[in-house]
């Protein structure tokens, strides 16, 4: 094989890094994960107790193809890998102002829905799917490409894209272009919460997100996302890569600009390339000496703007929950005001808008017989001042048990069998997040495309990036295209 006996370490078992480590073993190289916790995955990982799985962070599996064509280029196919399951409806969304939809891919049945909720928008979202059909499209090239200046704007894949962009028009503002109704902008703008971001502070781009449901599914892979994670370890594995549980980096050697060494808590690791699946923010300031980091020294990444947090409930309850759909989504009487209190104010909403995921009625195996698990996110502000999660964290966790009686979950607290908290605090503490921002720099515009990290990254030799924290962004189907860029470019420099 061309690459053989180049060695490369991953740090992170990570969705990013593990899908980087099959496609670099695949290509010959001497692969070594090197993984803090006792399990892989990062936030894509499985939280298990008393009989219970729950995944700790995504749950939505979304747009396959991306995943599908890396098994494909290493001789594996996805689906029978990971067996998977297509949503419908694809969440239930139902609005503190009254209202209800069953988001179906079906797109007669969704018109049949949103004409009881507004006659005027019958039609509206044929329009949005035709036109976002023709901006992903465009877009597609874009996502799938490298950044590595500002030079890159001028490929002519984003000039032809530009018509599309509307740089200064929001992700909100948008939708508004298809739908008179509030609600209606909402429920096919709400996904910007994926980013971390309000649909009113994100980019007009990110409508392709909600058509990405729409047109190629909403999926539950049986085991949970966890499971596409702990599969792909597994077939690194196969494949050759050394997966080290346990290991945490302890310190970076380095000569000049270049990564030469990493020490764990168990070794010494040389290698002629390094790939940085740990969170962006966290890992440069605790490893890298500010003064080897001009752009993304300390006090420009206090400077950046970051995506929300989340307040994590997982409950283990007695009984199921039949009439409540896999994935529910709750949206706050005044979003806009629960946004603000998100992400400007940095407080605690009195009402807060919730996720709530019940695998259960799709998958029985993450349960014992007679019992469920309920997965409970609240967006809140990522680590701030005015929050103090110590003493916070209780009254927040009633607050959240009382908003779920708008769901019918009245009966909840007398249900809970097993519980575990996750706080935007656990969040920096137990996975390493910057700032417990886990969707990671926020995606405003100028955080993205060049102004995000690199893939290779400019200012370490030998560094490259995989993950959220570089291009194109979050989400599970962005942080595999990352993966794909960023060992494009690996393999190309060693050849």
């Amino acid at each position: 094989m061309k690459n053989k006996n180049k060695k490369v370490v991953v740090v992170g078992a990570g969705p990013g890094g593990l899908a980087a480590a099959m496609q670099l073993a695949h290509a010959g190289c001497d692969v070594t994960i090197l993984e803090r916790r006792d399990r892989v995955g990062g936030r894509t990982s499985a939280i298990e107790r008393n009989g219970f799985r729950f995944d700790c962070g995504p749950t939505f599996f979304l747009y396959p193809r991306v995943l599908s064509e890396i098994f494909q280029s290493v001789g594996r196919d996805l689906f029978k890998e990971v067996p998977m399951t297509r949503l419908d409806p694809q969440y239930r969304l139902t609005f503190g102002s009254g209202g209800k939809l069953d988001c179906s891919p079906d797109m007669t049945k969704m018109d049949e829905q949103i004409g009881r909720m507004s006659p005027n928008d019958v039609g509206a979202l044929k329009r949005y799917m035709d036109d976002n059909r023709v901006k992903l499209e465009k877009f597609r090239p874009i996502l799938e490409s490298p950044f590595s200046s500002a030079f890159d704007l001028l490929n002519p894949s984003l000039l032809s894209a530009a018509p599309h962009l509307h740089p200064f028009r929001s992700l909100g503002g948008e939708l508004e272009r298809y739908f008179s109704d509030p609600r209606l902008v909402i429920a096919f703008a709400f996904q910007s919460k994926y980013l971390g971001m309000s649909p009113f502070q994100c980019p007009s781009l990110f409508s392709i997100l909600s058509f990405l449901e729409y047109e190629f599914g909403v999926w539950h892979p049986t085991g949970g996302c966890a499971r596409v994670s702990e599969r792909m370890a597994e077939i690194a594995i196969e494949m050759g890569v050394e997966i080290r549980l346990n290991e945490s980096v302890t310190a970076v050697e380095m000569k000049g600009k270049r990564v030469t060494q990493l020490t764990t808590n168990q070794g010494k690791y040389e290698a002629d390339s390094f790939v940085i699946n740990a969170d962006f923010a966290h890992w440069m300031e605790k490893y890298i000496p500010d003064q080897k980091r001009r752009k993304w020294n300390n006090r420009n990444l206090a400077k950046k703007r970051y995506s929300c947090s989340t307040f994590m409930l997982y409950l283990g309850i007695e009984g199921e929950y039949d009439q409540l759909p896999h994935h529910n989504i709750h949206i706050s009487r005044d979003y806009e005001k629960n946004l603000r209190e998100i992400e400007q104010e940095h407080v605690l909403s009195e009402e807060p808008s919730f996720y709530v995921q019940n695998p259960c009625v799709t998958d029985s195996s993450l349960a014992p017989p007679g019992h469920s698990g309920l997965y409970v996110l609240v967006p809140v502000t990522h680590q701030h001042a005015n929050v103090n999660w110590q003493t916070d964290s209780d009254a927040f966790r009633e607050t959240t048990l009382d908003a779920l009686a708008d769901i019918g979950l009245n009966d909840i607290r007398d249900r809970i069998r097993f519980e575990h908290r996750i706080t935007p605090d656990d969040w920096q503490k137990d996975y390493a997040i910057y700032r417990g921002a886990t969707f990671n720099l926020a995606h405003n515009l100028g955080q993205m495309l060049h102004r995000r990290p690199r893939n290779r990254f400019d200012e370490l030799d030998g560094v490259y990036l995989v993950g959220g924290g570089t291009h194109p962004g979050s989400g599970l189907p962005v942080i595999y295209e990352s993966s794909r860029i960023t060992t494009r470019l690996l393999l190309n420099d060693i050849r």
